[in-house]
């Protein structure tokens, strides 16, 4: 086993075979006064170490501090392999929490904002092949102040349905030599209707006779080649037509990958660089109120995914446990998730395109506001939103286990006859994301707030327990009257709510309850544990069993919803509804809680 944590490659859709990882241990300092490049924190040694990628909070970090930071920094010595001789050199950190300055033998090399989304710095003015480098990093996080952070704490300690913060570092970092003219990431798309996998290639710049290659195959072996000229376009496209004997399609629990690889080629035909990625041919469109993947109805069992771990917060501990939670999840008679206020590592995804795992991917917007509505708003997402979410989008495009797009959760105003700071940061990430994607659905904010009336999806989230009463709050959607959220579920007085509606009105999209259930279960707690969950905990686990049956089968007998998502797919520290423990071990018969919802063939049928 390789001594080096997490250090499978972190980039499988655009792999160079030349790569050298720098994860393990790293100087380390907290910088509470972020008074750090003032005291010299630049150039002396770091008073600690640290186990990266895994953030100071974790376990696995060697630290385990739940304590603000405020800023941090790091500091590793690392030598560039001579063999990369006459390349550019790429230093790559795949996600950093929040704001970051890097600097390399004391030249700053780059700067980057957000917390969920990869950046790299060129370094080859300051350092090139067989050098010793040393690089420094800083990580600004300010525990408390208002910047997207997901389920993140601003308090100092975890409660509800808030965990422990994470900072600095929590994803792989790299180096990688790249040529002078060199590939960047690609963009896959699927044209199921041409039978066509179809690739823009973006290039970081042009030449006198440059051709782009690419070349799809199968386990047979090569399935189409084609090539093209590349010496006047920064992102030249070409369409790679699939012969009808050499047809499959991805499809969820059917995943079909066709190998592809991409080359660049000088004008003497000797190829300058080249990258290995994967392609799934597959479609998604909406039929009136139904959303079909290949021509078909496919019901959207997700669970809530919020990608937690005991030892590692957000960092899963191995490769290994990121392929764990997706098999859990099918186990349970799942087919996909809704991955919740956290951009998933690139490796899930990966392995969700493997498994054929659908998912919607989802921005970690939370933290812009307070947790409660001092005057009647939940969240104030601004505009450097929108930057960190289009490099999301970027990152993510060509999954083809991505199904759909949401940007925002649970937005929290009345609509009045003004309009707000919320309606125009929730517009401008709507159509952001479609200006990015046009393939595929894209929903304004889950729950609440619906700003965006040509949003593809509508949804309303649900937490009642009374079987009854969430068989009537949806009876109503026969008749084209979804159920909305409004502020008397939480009791929120008439004058923050303006009396009034949070959300447009319902016009014919596809609709699902897009959180729901959250049934407050842990045999284990003992007297005075910090323990919770949505609504009255069962008093048996019979109780149990018949209240999550009833909630799902309310919905999975509505033909006119297109999908559900449970919550959640593991307890989280002290929230305890998931259908596994936050340890993953077993909390039901698995076989009951599939059977619940993997019945319905009959039930498929009726949707189609």
């Amino acid at each position: 086993m390789s001594k080096i944590p997490r250090s499978e490659y972190p980039r499988p859709q655009f792999v160079r075979d030349r790569w050298l990882c720098l994860n393990g241990e790293w100087g380390f300092e907290i910088d509470r006064g972020d008074s750090g490049l003032h005291r010299g924190l630049l150039e002396r040694e770091l008073s600690g170490r640290i186990t990266v990628p895994f953030c100071p909070e974790s376990q696995l970090s060697g630290i385990g501090n739940h304590d603000y930071y405020n800023a941090v920094w790091y500091r590793r010595r690392a030598t560039i392999p001579a063999e990369w001789a006459g390349a550019r050199i790429l230093l790559h950190f795949q996600a950093v929490d929040y704001d970051s300055t890097v600097w390399v033998n004391g030249a700053e090399v780059g700067r980057h904002r957000g917390g969920f989304s990869p950046f790299c710095c060129d370094i080859s003015d300051v350092a090139g092949a067989g050098d010793e480098i040393t690089i420094v990093l800083r990580a600004r996080d300010d525990g408390q102040s208002p910047q997207p952070r997901g389920k993140q704490a601003r308090d100092y300690g975890p409660e509800g349905a808030i965990y422990v913060r994470t900072t600095g570092v929590w994803q792989s970092v790299w180096l990688e030599p790249v040529p002078e003219i060199a590939l960047r990431r690609p963009r896959i798309s699927p044209d199921l209707a041409n039978r066509t996998i179809r690739l823009e290639q973006p290039i970081s710049r042009n030449a006198p006779g440059l051709r782009l290659r690419a070349t799809l195959s199968d386990a047979a072996g090569e399935v189409i080649s084609a090539e093209r000229s590349a010496e006047y376009d920064l992102s030249p496209r070409l369409d790679l037509a699939i012969p009808e004997d050499r047809l499959a399609l991805w499809a969820p629990g059917e995943p079909y990958l066709y190998d592809l690889d991409i080359a660049l080629i000088d004008r003497d035909g000797k190829p300058i660089d080249s990258a290995r990625s994967y392609a799934g041919l597959r479609s998604i469109a909406i039929d009136g109120k139904a959303i079909k993947i290949n021509g078909k109805t496919v019901f959207q069992r997700l669970v809530l995914d919020q990608g937690y771990y005991p030892d590692g917060i957000m960092t899963a501990p191995s490769d290994a446990a990121l392929i764990e939670d997706i098999e859990l999840s099918m186990a349970a008679g799942f087919n996909g998730a809704r991955l919740h206020q956290k951009v998933f590592e690139e490796r899930f995804l990966y392995h969700a395109d493997r498994l054929g795992y659908i998912v919607w991917g989802e921005f970690g917007d939370w933290g812009c506001g307070g947790h409660g509505p001092p005057d009647g708003e939940h969240q104030r997402p601004g505009p450097d939103y929108i930057t960190q979410w289009l490099e999301c989008l970027e990152r993510d495009y060509s999954h083809p286990s991505i199904v759909g797009w949401c940007p925002l959760n649970e937005t929290w105003q009345s609509i009045t006859d003004r309009i707000t700071a919320l309606d125009d940061v929730t517009r401008g990430l709507y159509l952001a994301t479609k200006a990015m994607d046009g393939s595929r659905p894209v929903l304004d904010t889950s729950g609440y707030s619906h700003r965006v009336p040509e949003a593809d999806v509508y949804d309303s989230h649900d937490y009642t327990q009374d079987p009854d009463i969430f068989r009537e709050r949806h009876a109503g959607f026969a008749q084209g009257a979804p159920y909305e959220n409004d502020g008397g579920q939480w009791g929120l007085p008439a004058r923050m709510m303006g009396n009034v509606r949070w959300s447009i009105p319902y016009s014919g999209q596809p609709y699902f309850v897009s959180e729901f259930g959250g049934i407050w279960w842990n045999p284990d707690v003992k007297e005075g544990e910090d323990s919770w969950g949505y609504g009255e905990r069962p008093r048996d686990l019979d109780e149990f069993y018949d209240r999550f049956e009833k909630l799902c089968a309310i919905l999975l007998d509505d033909v006119n919803m297109f999908g559900y998502c449970y919550t959640q797919l593991t307890d989280i520290y002290q929230e305890q509804n998931g259908i596994y423990k936050f340890d993953r071990g077993a909390k039901f018969d698995l076989d009951r809680i599939r059977a619940a919802q993997v019945k319905p063939a009959a039930i498929e049928l009726a949707h189609s």
